[in-house]
């Protein structure tokens, strides 16, 4: 494991903390474009060499301290035997439903399915040097629950999907999450990004038990967008080995408040898309002068590479925070 993911892992002492980003393998990379020219996107992530050698390009050109299992978080409702594509968004053949559920709930076959994600991580690991980390990932349980139904996600009961989340999509995450590791994964993300639509009633009441039983696996991390109000701190106390936040939240008083774990975020992503080279030194400096002790910090965007980021932006960002804290 990479040392500095460690000590952010243990909230360790250090002058400069580890360095990765959401979507840091894809589309702004000339390289990897270079690769969808040979291979479907769905090949990208389904054949492990292939896949493992994604994730290696943005190790290999921006020296980042950790390596992302390059996939999709829908391949879990795929295995559970939704039919997917690519086109080039995803698109499913049909959703999920109060009717079809039952159709939908083998978690042994969906495990089956995935067992592509758990070669991809081993081919990582063989290809990525010992000194850096490797992190898998899945996708939240409500945005999981959110593409299942699709168009039919206002439309059923909160019952059903307190009892498919329950039932289906948690102990799924919690099996998937147990494999990813087994297979080399440091830690693994938990990205949910799609609660826009839930109620702050379920969240606190029923949905933040269910993250619990996901985070008890134990180096397990979670990243939202949209949060209910107030609740980035419900989601802290039941004990993630780190959160993500986006640029919106105050990154000195969560790093105060997160007493176990890494904090990871958050510059403003838009921002690597600005063309003069002066002004975003500008803003990053001001943005790493705001941060008071680095401890316990995963140094990384407040939400994914944007596809149009300039290469050369992303270099600078890494150059500038390794000399700030050098």
């Amino acid at each position: 494991m990479n040392e500095l993911f460690r000590n952010a892992l243990e909230r360790a002492e250090q002058s400069c903390p580890p360095i990765w980003m959401m979507r840091q393998a894809g589309r702004y990379q000339p390289s990897y474009m270079e690769m969808k020219e040979q291979f479907t996107f769905e090949q990208m992530c389904k054949l492990p060499q292939v896949a493992a050698k994604v994730a290696m390009l943005p190790i290999d050109e921006f020296d980042f301290d950790v390596a992302i299992l390059f996939s999709d978080i829908l391949y879990h409702i795929e295995g559970l035997g939704l039919p997917l594509k690519f086109d080039p968004g995803p698109k499913f053949e049909w959703h999920l439903t109060e009717e079809n559920y039952k159709d939908h709930s083998d978690i042994g076959k969906a495990m089956k399915h995935l067992s592509f994600q758990q070669s991809a991580i081993k081919a990582t690991r063989e290809a990525l040097s010992p000194k850096k980390s490797l992190v898998g990932f899945v996708g939240g349980p409500w945005t999981l629950l959110n593409y299942a139904l699709g168009e039919n996600k206002n439309k059923v009961s909160d019952d059903f999907k307190f009892k498919y989340l329950k039932d289906v999509i948690i102990p799924l995450l919690q099996s998937s999450i147990r494999k990813q590791k087994e297979a080399g994964a440091d830690a693994v993300m938990v990205f949910d990004s799609g609660l826009a639509n839930i109620h702050k009633k379920f969240f606190d009441e029923k949905y933040i038990p269910m993250l619990k039983l996901i985070a008890d696996i134990g180096n397990t991390a979670y990243y939202a967008r949209t949060l209910p109000y107030n609740s980035l701190n419900k989601v802290i106390d039941i004990g993630f080995a780190g959160v993500g936040i986006d640029s919106t939240v105050d990154l000195n008083k969560t790093l105060k408040k997160v007493e176990h774990g890494f904090v990871q975020g958050n510059f403003d992503e838009t921002l690597l898309l600005q063309t003069s080279e002066t002004i975003l030194k500008y803003e990053i400096q001001k943005w790493l002068d705001t941060i008071d002790d680095p401890r316990g910090w995963v140094c990384g965007l407040g939400h994914g590479i944007i596809k149009e980021t300039p290469t050369r932006n992303v270099k600078l960002f890494v150059d500038m925070v390794r000399k700030h804290f050098s």
